[in-house]
């Protein structure tokens, strides 16, 4: 199983991308919008974990980007912002689910294992 993880705070990304292959996930990362919308559309990945706010482009305009290009992978929010507003946004442009920083790293591996669930049922 193959994830993107797209966050510009490398410390979190690299801990993301230890505790993901930890798992037995391969991971790839990309720092700023520009460069995960690039990665989403030319590689095959299972799932997509997308920071929001992000240099060069945010996670919101990647995400429909994303879906506006029929990439249909799963994407996961996981950012810090956190109000109602913020979430229905994020679903809204095309996010399967929206996890708020802090965050537990077996939530965020229930919710990777629970969107990758409802994609074999579709």
């Amino acid at each position: 199983m193959a994830i993107l993880v797209v966050e510009d705070e490398r410390k979190l990304s690299d801990i993301l991308k230890t505790a993901l292959t930890s798992e037995k996930y391969a991971v790839d990362t990309a720092f700023d919008g520009e460069e995960g919308l690039d990665k989403a559309m030319k590689n095959s990945y299972d799932v997509i974990i997308l920071d929001i706010m992000l240099p060069k482009k945010d996670g919101i305009e990647v995400c429909r980007e994303l879906r506006k290009n029929q990439i249909q992978t799963p994407i996961i929010m996981l950012t810090a912002r956190s109000t109602i507003e913020d979430r229905i946004e994020g679903l809204n442009a095309g996010a399967d689910d929206y996890l708020v920083k802090p965050f537990g790293l077996n939530e965020l591996f229930a919710r990777i294992r629970a969107v990758l669930r409802r994609r074999k049922r579709s």
